[in-house]
């Protein structure tokens, strides 16, 4: 039987640049499917072996893809529910030094689309990339939600005061950690690039 991500995530000796040269041979509807199978013991373990590998803003927006063009990003987070969903990346025109994004899933229309910033937050040991919902764009692009801030009652129990840092796994993977009010908590995802 061929081992699964997670599989080889819990195995004895794990190594990041393994698992992502594995990744890079699966097709990326698989490698999507891969990444949205880890449950969050194997999300928990993979952030401690991604420890020191940088996030980029490449990693979310390839530098070949144009400004204001929007890039998918399949994910599955720790949470008791609702644990699918997108994350929807744009780099926006004139400002190569951020990202915008925003969050697309089943609970958008609950709790409102969640918008933040990418930025580069290098050194920080939590991760070298912070999604950061203190800071929304200025203005959506085109086809995408209004944007609110994340102040507003419905999207503050969600996104208020709320950080995701960054690590990188390679092949368009990324494992994410929220911090809110720059304390850690217990909710980690991952993110596959489309």
């Amino acid at each position: 039987m061929s081992q699964t991500l997670r599989d080889r995530i819990l195995a004895p000796g794990a190594d990041p640049d393994a698992l992502a040269a594995w990744l890079e041979t699966l097709d990326p509807p698989r490698r999507i499917d891969e990444a949205r199978a880890l449950d969050a013991e194997a999300q928990r373990r993979l952030w401690t072996l991604c420890r020191g590998r940088a996030a980029t803003l490449d990693d979310f927006v390839p530098s070949d893809v144009g400004a204001m063009q929007p890039v998918r990003h399949y994910g599955r987070n720790t949470l008791p529910a609702f644990k699918r969903f997108e994350k929807r990346f744009v780099r926006p025109e004139g400002e190569g030094q951020v990202l915008w994004g925003y969050n697309e899933g089943p609970t958008r229309y609950l709790v409102g689309p969640g918008y933040f910033i990418v930025r580069q937050t290098p050194g920080d040991p939590r991760g070298d990339a912070v999604i950061d919902y203190n800071l929304v764009p200025p203005r959506a692009p085109a086809g995408w939600p209004k944007v609110v801030p994340n102040t507003v009652p419905r999207q503050r129990l969600v996104y208020g005061f709320m950080q995701d840092f960054m690590r990188r796994l390679g092949a368009g993977v990324t494992i994410g950690r929220a911090f809110r009010e720059d304390r850690e908590t217990p909710n980690f995802f991952v993110l596959c690039r489309e």
